[in-house]
């Protein structure tokens, strides 16, 4: 596993707001994604406000989904943009305050979109079938993770989409740098619980990798 500057932790929740970033990060979270979906300027650079201040006060890395205006705004460092996203945003911008960059890929092509865009990490998703939303996206499995590690080179990658810790332990064999996690704890019965196991599993696996 690599661990270059601006790369995620081998374990990544991914939240729907900042209360549920409240939740998690003081369970010893190293890194997080924000990600609200529809609502306005205004919320969305409140809700980051708010998640960064949780954040920075337990020593965890925030980073902010698509709403990289707000989030430059709000005084966030790291903005993870989908590919649609990543069309329209002005990366001059986003480059010029000094943001980390993540961008989700699902193809060859999305793939070369992404590299152009020099990001701090690639994410390949679904890894496997994933329940939390209908994907017009197959499975992209374990061959595909080695072939984007083969093709980014020293670049972080992040595996996303039905990753269990009974299947992360072949994710990251595979050379993912790190396993993006929702639905396997945000439909857990006690969700802190499950984050809390996910973070031993991180903390064994960093062992075994010497890190």
């Amino acid at each position: 596993m690599s661990s270059g500057a601006g790369a995620p932790d081998i374990f990544y929740p991914i939240v729907p707001d900042a209360a549920w970033v409240a939740r998690m990060v003081p369970l010893g979270v190293r890194t997080l994604q924000l990600r609200v979906k529809d609502v306005s300027s205004e919320e969305a650079t409140r809700q980051i406000a708010e998640s960064l201040a949780v954040s920075r006060r337990h020593g965890c890395q925030l980073i902010v989904n698509d709403y990289w205006r707000e989030a430059i705004d709000a005084g966030a460092d790291y903005i993870h943009l989908g590919q649609e996203d990543l069309a329209s945003a002005d990366l001059a911008a986003i480059k010029a305050v000094g943001l980390r960059l993540g961008v989700s890929t699902h193809s060859e092509d999305e793939l070369a979109m992404a590299l152009a865009a020099e990001p701090d990490y690639v994410a390949l998703g679904p890894i496997y079938e994933t329940k939390l939303k209908v994907m017009k996206w197959a499975p992209q499995g374990l061959k595909r993770i080695a072939a984007w590690k083969r093709q980014i080179g020293s670049v972080p990658l992040v595996a996303i989409g039905g990753i269990t810790p009974e299947r992360a332990v072949d994710v990251v064999a595979a050379g993912a740098d790190s396993v993006a996690v929702i639905t396997d704890f945000m439909t857990a019965q006690a969700p802190e619980v499950r984050v809390k196991f996910w973070l031993a599993w991180a903390d064994e696996t960093r062992a075994r990798a010497g890190e």
